[in-house]
């Protein structure tokens, strides 16, 4: 246009256009192919009936640290005491001592919780399944009819995983890939996260006790109204 315009002109015009500058919100990247898995998924079931939804049973895995986990922990201060030690959150180098868990739930209640000691492959994965799923089907009434998520891990997508499954999961429900948004069990573990938090854990087998017994707390009200708002998350 032949004229020099300041850089603070043009941040004035825009701020007054209605438009305000933000730190960009990170969000995970998720490929055009992914993006039309989930969108195709979401088509497929978002009538799906509450019938089908109460036969679900959704499962995952996780990792719960000693000193707490990567998500964000807010707390309310005065000011001149945000060192108090009530108002901290430890850390320690390489996160400290973990526990991994594999869990399930579904509309009416939650299933069994599986502490996992060592390495997490397919052949434990199987095991859990073994052991832990169909004695969770029972639990939760849906033995013999039931349908199993689980999502893309690489354990999960194991050839002699699928061939077990095929053969002795009538119906099974594969959420697409990038897709945590979807497993309502995510909402579950950060409720069991939040209510660990509330205790001063001493060491391993405190927290193993202590996510145990926090799980066996979680109300069937809980569990229902996460699945009640599936159709509504599609």
């Amino acid at each position: 246009m032949g004229r020099s315009v300041s850089a603070k002109t043009v941040r004035n015009v825009i701020r007054h256009a209605g438009y305000n500058s933000r730190v960009a919100i990170k969000k995970p990247f998720i490929s055009l192919q992914n993006q039309k898995k989930r969108l195709e998924f979401a088509k497929t079931h978002q009538l799906k009936t509450d019938n089908f939804w109460r036969k679900v049973i959704f499962s995952d895995e996780i990792k719960f640290n000693i000193f707490g986990s990567y998500r964000r922990r807010t707390v309310w201060t005065k000011p001149n005491i945000a060192l108090d030690p009530k108002n901290l959150r430890p850390t320690v180098k390489h996160g400290g001592s973990s526990v991994m868990v594999w869990g399930c739930m579904a509309s009416n209640a939650v299933g069994n919780l599986v502490f996992i000691d060592g390495i997490m492959d397919h052949k434990l994965y199987i095991d859990i399944h073994n052991n832990n799923l169909k004695e969770s089907a029972k639990k939760l009434g849906l033995d013999g009819n039931f349908i199993f998520q689980q999502d893309n891990d690489p354990k999960h997508a194991a050839h002699n995983v699928k061939m077990w499954c095929f053969f002795h999961y009538k119906r099974q429900l594969h959420t697409p890939p990038q897709s945590p948004d979807i497993n309502v069990i995510e909402n579950l573990w950060a409720t069991l996260e939040i209510a660990i938090q509330k205790h001063q854990i001493r060491n391993k087998p405190h927290l193993k006790q202590l996510l145990q017994e926090e799980w066996d707390k979680i109300s069937p009200d809980t569990t229902k109204k996460l699945v009640k708002f599936v159709p509504r998350r599609l």
